[in-house]
């Protein structure tokens, strides 16, 4: 965003109207926004750039929600442009966070340069049912069902008469269980 310093700049005209705004004044806040939404989309436009997929008008959107929510906040002895600004960038932080920066790569043209055969599994199936034996009868139950025999969580909930949250809560400490089993050794 331009400095908040300049001169001839909307400081004063916008500061006055968010007083008016806080005020009580609903029109002078309406203008108020419309006044700051041509600048928040052009903020918008210059950071969204850099990630090229997302609607600079929901990210408009956004800024004017949170300074809504936020006006109370402004200290009306304080410029208005800094408090703008910092809520803009935040905003618009959130945005690129949720997008993330990575582009979109499309997955044509990747099956000649994948690998077409599974790897050779770390843990031989027969490790595995070791360690799984040494988990408590319902762990185990579980733990078999859902990972070795492929079963969802529901059909083990079906086919155990458990809830499915008693379900997810035994596959978790299950698995818990066996991963410090493996890492201590003790699958023999």
């Amino acid at each position: 965003m331009p400095p908040a310093n300049k001169p001839d700049g909307p400081e004063k005209a916008w500061a006055d109207l968010m007083r008016a705004g806080l005020a009580g004044d609903a029109a002078a806040y309406r203008l108020l926004l419309e006044a700051i939404a041509p600048r928040l989309r052009k903020f918008a436009g210059n950071g969204l750039s850099r990630i090229g997929n997302a609607d600079i008008e929901d990210v408009v959107q956004e800024i004017l929600l949170a300074i809504h929510l936020k006006r109370q906040t402004w200290m009306q002895d304080q410029p208005f442009l800094p408090w703008l600004n910092a809520i803009a960038r935040h905003k618009l932080i959130d945005v690129m966070r949720r997008k993330g920066r990575r582009g979109e790569v499309p997955i044509e043209g990747f099956i000649e340069i994948l690998p077409d055969e599974a790897p050779a599994p770390e843990t031989s199936h027969s490790e595995l049912n070791k360690l799984v034996s040494r988990l408590d009868s319902r762990q185990r139950s579980v733990v078999s069902s859902i990972s070795l025999d492929g079963h969802s969580i529901k059909d083990t909930a079906t086919k155990l008469g458990m809830s499915e949250g008693a379900v997810r809560v035994a596959f978790h400490r299950g698995l818990k269980k066996l991963a410090e089993l493996y890492r201590t050794g003790r699958s023999a």
